[in-house]
């Protein structure tokens, strides 16, 4: 049963950072989902270089690099939570509370910087992965 409770907890994440991923490509043609409501800040986030980068990197190609990274997390987040799942037998329970304390950072973040539909998925993948660490 536990096995059952990792891979949709991981699921979960995987659905999420696909959906982020997908928002981002599309919003490469046409931005309107993540990205800021205002067009003039778009204009003024590629017109504004971060101080860090020597290459001229503006704030909206990194903007855009954050958000596909933090897709890339989370599958990969997702990916490791089906996997302790597939393999949950072999791993020590101690290891198998890593996920659930992932989870909860995510979640926390969700919270504080995020919005209802990250949180709401976020929240029911952290129960789940509880859940079977609970059971494993």
């Amino acid at each position: 049963m536990a096995r059952i409770f990792f891979i949709a907890g991981g699921a979960i994440f995987v659905f999420l950072g696909c959906a982020h991923a997908i928002f981002m490509l599309a919003d490469l043609r046409r931005p309107s989902r993540l990205v800021p409501a205002d067009p003039a800040l778009i204009e003024a986030m590629a017109g504004s270089a971060v101080r860090l980068s020597r290459r001229g990197t503006d704030m909206w190609r990194a903007w855009i690099g954050f958000n596909f990274s933090h897709a890339v997390g989370a599958i990969v987040f997702g990916s490791l939570c089906i996997a302790a799942g597939i393999f949950v037998q072999a791993v020590p329970k101690a290891l198998l509370l890593l996920p659930a304390a992932i989870g909860c950072l995510y979640l926390l973040l969700s919270i504080r910087y995020w919005f209802r539909v990250p949180t709401i998925g976020i929240a029911l993948s952290v129960t789940l992965l509880m859940a079977g660490w609970l059971l494993a």
